[in-house]
């Protein structure tokens, strides 16, 4: 009779991907999700296999780190250790093992040996490589997400929304995550191994990788460039020449595969958003849920005092004194894991934060911030709570100088996180306000003065506004009304002022008043003109009898005009199957604009599309986009004209569900 002789291993991707919901996902090796079976088959010549004579082991790799399993004939999986048993005996030399992993193995990619020992006989083979990953579906992970609808959301979903501008104006972004697109994944766990901690101590590293709290830290780090060989640069100066605009992204893919192109040098350029979106790509890719969070009104406290201080002239112009600053909005991301470090009951959402602010334990990284510590003011949690704290509760004191000597102060304990917000889950792409999970509700106090749009602005069109002041006193009085406006970034303090008005008024006693005030078009447009156009609004009214001041301000941006996509019949858009969408664009500008018109879509396009466009005052651009789908699901066709003259970039975008043939 023959020996038993190993003839080969089928690891069964498609099917085990298909089971373990990695399928989609592209990578050079078998992926699979911790805590679950993955079955293999074993073919073989020579006399049939006899379990009292013929002994299997795997041996499973991790870098330095190895496990030795025995395939065991019966018996149940291990919650807590790898198993292999024995699932059948094929007539045709086959055998079915069923290999499982605990639910808290770490991260990373494996190597799968088996050895087969007869009478008299050992032989060792190497069957290939299989990547693990946090396993969302699976109650022992820490990951575990108890709704199917969450979980598609958060790890499966591929499309999403970022959102910026202002509070009283919330522009929203489409962006592609692109987790299944070709090599993403193997780029992800790329991160983790030119991490600083993994080049330090190997197996440490790999141990430690068994925890989504460490992965969040490591991958918050490695986002950004400042200590190791991050992805992305981050610059807020302007000045891009020499890389790419912030604001031209709108694809995760586009930057990873540049900086695994570039042997890992870091992509230029990134600001807040573009930070986060990387990272929900990464922790989604690693079986993390994660999801992108806009705070409007962040503040950035750099003497950890929970105060931020803002300097007007009596006139209402905003001054570049002090270090403290408020962000228009500033994006980061939410995890959703279990913290056993933490007493008491801090599991869920976890805020990590890759834009590079300020250090943690000496690297630029911050979180897991438990966002439940965030609202109870627990501000001694690990991991930097007081900062997250800050940024969505400072108190703004506001203070009206001149020559240096202080004519009026206020405190504002209201506008800082005026509205944290994230994509509602689910297929329409809309506005989910979370504020009331990190924020206790305030009511608001009566004010003297205040500041309203009358509408929400649009780039092109004039700016309207009133100024609504109050007298709560039973006298008549004589006011003084200085209205001030100033051009500025999201991430930084006003610049010199572009337009003002001042006048006197008498108001009468308990009497409101309503001014209303119009900026044009050509004063607030800048010659460089930013994806996101703000305006700084303030108004200074004093008081002429006592001296004493009042000051509202607002932070105001003005929307870019849209793309419109259409899709024809898109109730039934079929995979493989040709499909037509027209994108169209009126040119509300009184000049002709030129630019590049480019249109994606992860699943729906292999390559983007490029067009080079003249569109006159006030003329509608049509183009003809044909696409071939080659995923089922819900996808996004996603449109950019970037304006070459303007610095301006429009957007528009389209969902559809692709459906099997």
């Amino acid at each position: 009779m023959h020996e038993l002789k190993l003839r080969n291993v089928h690891l069964q991707q498609v099917q085990n991907q298909i089971r373990h919901k990695t399928d989609g996902l592209s990578s050079s090796t078998l992926v699979l999700r911790r805590g679950q079976p993955f079955t293999i088959l074993i073919n073989y010549d020579g006399r049939p296999f006899d379990p009292l004579k013929d002994k299997l082991f795997f041996r499973i790799v991790l870098g330095p780190l190895s496990v030795e399993v025995p395939v065991s004939v019966s018996g149940q999986p291990s919650p807590s250790q790898w198993s292999a048993i024995l699932e059948g005996s094929v007539p045709g030399r086959t055998l079915t093992v069923s290999l499982s992993s605990p639910a808290s193995s770490s991260v990373g990619v494996y190597t799968l040996h088996l050895r087969v020992e007869t009478h008299g006989s050992i032989k060792s083979h190497v069957l290939g490589e299989f990547t693990l990953l946090c396993n969302p579906w699976c109650q022992a992970d820490s990951v575990f997400l108890q709704s199917e609808d969450l979980r598609n959301e958060y790890i499966r979903n591929d499309i999403g929304l970022l959102f910026k501008g202002s509070p009283g104006n919330v522009v929203s972004r489409p962006w592609s995550f692109d987790q299944y697109e070709k090599g993403i994944l193997d780029i992800c766990m790329k991160l983790l191994q030119l991490s600083p901690q993994s080049q330090a101590d190997t197996r440490k590293d790999l141990l430690n990788r068994n925890n989504p709290v460490y992965i969040g830290r490591v991958i918050s780090a490695m986002v950004n460039c400042q200590d190791d060989k991050g992805v992305l640069m981050g610059n807020w100066s302007g000045k891009y020449s020499d890389g790419v605009n912030p604001s031209t992204w709108s694809s995760s893919a586009d930057i990873l595969w540049k900086w695994s192109e570039t042997q890992f040098s870091p992509v230029r350029y990134g600001q807040c958003w573009v930070f986060a979106a990387v990272m929900c790509t990464v922790m989604r890719a690693l079986g993390i849920p994660t999801r992108v969070v806009t705070n409007f009104n962040s503040a950035h406290d750099t003497n950890a005092n929970m105060v931020i201080e803002e300097y007007f002239s009596e006139k209402g112009e905003k001054l570049s004194i002090g270090q403290d600053s408020i962000w228009n909005f500033h994006v980061w991301v939410e995890s959703w894991m279990k913290r056993p470090d933490l007493d008491g009951d801090y599991d869920g959402w976890q805020v990590l934060d890759p834009t590079p602010q300020e250090t943690s334990a000496g690297m630029y990284r911050c979180g897991p911030a438990a966002v439940k510590a965030v609202h109870e003011q627990k501000v001694n949690a690990p991991y930097d709570v007081p900062f997250v704290y800050a940024e969505v509760n400072a108190d703004v004191r506001r203070i009206i100088i001149r020559d240096g000597k202080i004519l009026a102060t206020s405190v504002d304990k209201d506008s800082v996180g005026a509205l944290i917000c994230t994509k509602r889950p689910g297929p329409a792409m809309l506005m989910q306000d979370i504020t009331s999970e990190y924020k206790t509700e305030m009511v608001l106090q009566g004010i003297g003065v205040s500041l309203q749009l009358v509408k929400a602005p649009v780039v092109g069109e004039n700016l309207y506004f009133n100024v609504i002041i109050t007298n709560n006193m039973a006298i008549p009085k004589l006011l003084r009304k200085y209205v001030n406006a100033q051009n500025k970034e999201y991430n930084r303090n006003p610049t010199g002022t572009f337009w003002e008005a001042h006048d006197d008024l008498t108001i009468g006693p308990n009497e409101t008043v309503t001014v209303e005030h119009e900026i044009s078009f050509n004063k607030y447009m800048l010659n460089e003109a930013m994806e996101d156009c703000l305006v700084n609004l303030a108004v200074v009214i004093e008081d002429v009898k006592s001296q004493e001041r009042v000051l509202a301000s607002e932070e105001v941006n003005i929307s870019s005009p849209a793309l419109n996509i259409q899709i024809q019949n898109e109730s039934s858009v079929i995979i493989n199957t040709q499909q037509v969408a027209t994108v169209t664009f009126t040119n509300p500008f009184n000049v002709a604009v030129s630019g590049d018109l480019i249109v994606m879509g992860s699943g729906l396009l292999e390559e983007k599309v490029h067009m080079r466009l003249t569109i006159q005052p006030r003329e509608t651009m049509r183009r003809t986009i044909h696409f071939i789908p080659r995923m089922t699901g819900a996808k996004m066709l996603h449109a950019s004209l970037v304006l070459t003259a303007q610095s301006t970039i429009l957007r528009g975008f389209k969902t559809v569900t692709v459906q099997a043939a």
